[in-house]
């Protein structure tokens, strides 16, 4: 029989963390949506974006408070902001970091870039995974400093920083707000903006193979707004559908309700209209039905959420 030591005990401790650890980052995000309460990992280049930056200085090797990280340059859509793995993917990596801390073996620092007080992982998210579902309180990084004019401290409201900055830019690159001076745009999530640019340069594609010609961008702007936007805000309107979503905006839904709509097409391979699409998105996940699972989370405590 093999020992608590052995590479085959490691192995199958290793797959239960991850089990553990996956599970948590699962029921993290349903508790996220259940009430409006963001678990997304901040992604580096959006924070750079949002702060004017000057340059960047190295700290050398320093040890650091696993709190403190909040961001990542690359797998931001991998992990929470707990970092607690999201996909199956991440197992076998994830695993093989465990096993070797279950073995007592040394691990190479991991590499951050620091940003006020708070850090974002260019190397090494495993590592920090599964450092904090082990309830370790710091990690040694290798770390550099990026300048900026305006620091990141405790109090503040990165989202709004970001999105803030998203605003700014798609109002910038698409001047809807003096095409359509009535117009309001907004998200409750940073990533909003950003989308919505790619829908547009989508639907600008389109107008050009159904015209035969190139189509200038601002036109196919107020193109998309008036054909694709504004028809679905009108539906989410008219049916009340925000009612169901508190804390979001029309905006979030017109993103939400649009993936949507393009999900039943391709499931039923038939044409599905706004009104259905809007409808079936209400029914499957307004958060309303679902207040037996909230309290149902409440009494789970830490271990899950």
């Amino acid at each position: 029989m093999a020992d608590d030591s052995s590479p085959l005990i490691h192995g199958l401790h290793a797959k239960e963390d991850f089990n553990v650890a996956h599970r948590k980052g699962f029921w993290r995000g349903v508790w996220s949506w259940l009430t409006n309460k963001n678990t997304d990992l901040l992604p580096f280049d959006q924070v750079r974006q949002a702060l004017p930056f000057s340059g960047q200085h190295d700290l050398g090797l320093r040890v650091i408070e696993l709190d403190q990280i909040i961001g990542s340059v690359g797998r931001y859509n991998d992990f929470d902001n707990a970092f607690l793995p999201l996909r199956t993917t991440e197992r076998r990596r994830w695993e093989s970091i465990d096993r070797a801390l279950l073995q007592d073996i040394t691990l190479p620092p991991i590499e951050v870039y620091k940003v006020g007080a708070f850090y974002f992982v260019k190397d090494g998210n495993h590592r920090v995974s599964v450092a904090r579902l082990r309830g370790q309180a710091y990690i040694d990084a290798y770390v550099v400093e990026i300048n900026v004019a305006e620091p990141l401290r405790e109090e503040t409201n990165i989202d709004e920083l970001i999105r803030k900055n998203e605003q700014y830019y798609f109002d910038e690159q698409t001047h809807l707000s003096q095409l359509h001076p009535d117009v309001v745009i907004e998200f409750s999530l940073p990533g909003g903006p950003t989308k919505l640019l790619e829908h547009i340069r989508t639907h600008r594609y389109f107008l050009g193979e159904q015209r035969k010609a190139e189509i200038p961008f601002l036109e196919a702007v107020s193109s998309w707004y008036n054909q694709v936007y504004t028809p679905l805000v009108r539906v989410i309107r008219e049916r009340k559908i925000l009612d169901d979503f508190p804390g979001r905006t029309e905006s979030d839904l017109y993103l939400w309700i649009i993936e949507h709509l393009w999900y039943l097409r391709e499931a039923y391979q038939g044409e599905v209209s706004l009104e259905d699409a809007a409808e079936h998105f209400a029914d499957s996940f307004a958060p309303q039905p679902f207040h037996w699972l909230l309290n149902l989370l409440k009494h789970v405590g830490d271990t899950t959420i």
